[in-house]
């Protein structure tokens, strides 16, 4: 696993790890909010309006309400990325991961917007009456290339075959397994109850959910997503109110180290800047998947003759989910001050190193060594050989990393006894699997279990962790309910609807499986996943700028017409 690990981490290094893919989302977001004179927050009261169906017209084509489609779509994104998206990029980059988090989602209200309303206008009504929509509609009716002699260059067909190729990966990569593997995780760390065990539960209730398409689908998560918002979020509050005297420490963490990079401080052995950046504006795609081209498939459901309006409903989406939501989660993480601590955790597999020499990082010199090789900038030697155990402790001479921190009071059990014996290691890559072992120790924590940690350090105690769970359960089972709608859209503008029961098929079982598989290797593959359908969306929002425009200010036009009582927004016209 920690093979594969390391070749999915290193092909996201070369595409959405890469420099050229952060400046490529974060530009077209700029782009767009500076072309269309910050839309974000100009409209942002006029689609609370169209939210609570002020502007609804009888006979309006769709499968959904806007109320519903937001739901569906926020579904969509208030998951996983909220509760361990967040402690991983903290416990990566530091508090100012959260920082560029929150400015890729201030520019992803606006990409938003515009990823919305050009994919509902070019939506397809399907011989069954239902609606099918997503960017790779608008690909395949506008990006197609007519030739001087007439003949048609179809690269918007090939564009949008390739995305829709990227949403079905990604409804694996982003919907299904990473969102099961951290409920089965949460559920395990906090009732006991067996990851296999979940993820069969859940995985039989997620197929009766999704086999009744986009009006069950949106039923269910309409009821879902307030439900699960108001609890987290008093469970937040509850917990940042307790630590009330490190919420101004923790703002100002938060910004202080935006352009420089994380300081060394506790256990977390810092970070760059680049490091800083990539990890917030990466973790910030995955919270609300602004580009991302998810959302445009739910919101093209609703129904409204205008696509502009239901572009503006979802300048909601990336406000709601992660400059509310994820601050929460990230000052959560702060003020309890959990994020550089090592805390008693069972390591896993693939976040485990052995380094060949001994450091200590109680001294500078150590610490910054060991920042230059987590950082990837100055590599330090692996160790390869056998790691010797007597009575469940290790007697070799070497530094053991997990979780990107050194770590302390390491025990070795089997079948939980404390281990005697050997186990072997080649480049630094413990095989616990050929001792069948289990390790356990003090270390920094990530994702999920951090997260409830950080929610057990507040006048809940131990009942933090339930809030984390059921929120987790919630939101993360939401997620996956959407995506499956989004990865069968995918299928049906690839292949025609009667192949989407075989794919629901495949994503109900994948879902099971991956409720025991690695986390760290799901996330890896998440990475992937994600850039493979933002790149095409991204240029294509690129290439129809005017055609957005356009239709924008033919929305105010007739709006203006048909609603003359109201005001608009200023300079719309």
């Amino acid at each position: 696993m920690q093979q594969v690990k390391e070749f999915l981490e290193t092909l996201h290094t070369y595409i959405g790890g890469s420099e050229w893919f952060v400046f490529l989302l974060l530009g077209t977001g700029l782009f767009f909010t500076i072309y269309l004179k910050f839309p974000q927050i100009r409209y942002f009261g006029h689609a609370i309006k169209i939210v609570k169906g002020k502007f609804d017209k009888k006979g309006d084509v769709g499968d959904a309400s806007h109320f519903q489609a937001l739901s569906t779509a926020l579904s969509g994104t208030v998951g996983t990325g909220n509760i361990a998206g967040v402690a991983l990029a903290i416990h990566l980059g530091g508090p100012a991961a959260l920082f560029w988090m929150l400015i890729t989602a201030m520019l992803g209200m606006t990409t938003k917007f515009v990823e919305v309303t050009i994919s509902h206008k070019y939506r397809d009504i399907l011989p069954d009456g239902t609606v099918s929509g997503g960017p790779m509609y608008y690909m395949k009716k506008r990006l197609n290339i007519k030739l001087k002699n007439g003949k048609i260059l179809k690269t918007g067909t090939i564009l949008g075959v390739f995305f829709a190729i990227g949403a079905i990966l990604s409804s694996f990569g982003t919907g299904s397994l990473p969102q099961i593997n951290s409920i089965s995780n949460s559920v395990f760390t906090t009732f006991g109850i067996k990851h296999i065990v979940t993820g069969a539960i859940l995985a039989v209730l997620l197929g009766l959910v999704i086999v009744g398409g986009i009006k069950r689908i949106a039923k269910v998560t309409s009821k879902l997503v307030p439900g699960m918002a108001i609890i987290y979020f008093v469970g937040a509050l509850f917990v940042i109110g307790t630590n009330y005297q490190e919420i101004i420490p923790s703002f100002i963490s938060i910004f202080q180290d935006a352009f420089s990079g994380t300081a060394m401080t506790g256990g977390f052995l810092g970070a760059s800047f680049a490091f800083v950046f990539n990890q917030g504006v990466n973790r910030g795609l995955f919270s609300n998947e602004a580009g991302q081209g998810s959302a445009p498939i739910a919101h093209s459901a609703a129904r409204t003759q205008e696509p502009v309006s239901e572009g503006m409903v979802a300048i909601l989406e990336p406000f709601i989910d992660t400059i509310i939501i994820c601050t929460l989660t990230g000052l959560v993480l702060l003020s309890s001050g959990v994020w550089n601590e090592k805390l008693e955790n069972r390591f896993q597999n693939a976040d485990m190193q052995v380094l060949a020499q001994v450091y200590d990082d109680t001294k500078d010199a150590d610490k910054q060594k060991l920042s230059l090789h987590l950082n990837k900038k100055e590599p330090l030697p692996l160790f390869t050989g056998e790691l010797n155990i007597v009575d469940g402790e290790m007697e070799n001479r070497v530094t053991f990393l997990h979780a990107s921190s050194i770590a302390e009071d390491i025990v070795f059990y089997k079948d939980e006894e404390k281990y005697s014996g050997s186990i072997p290691v080649v480049k630094g890559v413990v095989k616990t699997d050929k001792a069948d072992v289990v390790i356990e120790g003090k270390s920094l924590m990530h994702s999920a279990p951090l997260t409830t940690e950080a929610f057990k350090r507040s006048i809940l105690g131990d009942f933090g962790k339930y809030i984390v769970s059921i929120g987790l359960l919630l939101f993360a089972f939401s997620t996956a309910i959407s995506w499956s709608y989004y990865g069968g859209r995918a299928v049906t503008f690839l292949v025609g609807t009667k192949y989407v029961i075989y794919y629901r098929l495949v994503y109900v079982l994948a879902f099971f499986f991956a409720s025991f598989a690695d986390t760290t290797v799901i996330w890896a593959l998440s990475y992937i996943t994600i850039a493979l359908m933002a790149i095409p969306n991204l240029f294509g929002l690129w290439i129809l700028n005017r055609d957005i425009k356009s239709t924008i200010k033919q929305y105010w036009v007739n709006f203006k017409r048909d609603h003359p009582e109201e005001k608009a927004p200023k300079g719309v016209l």
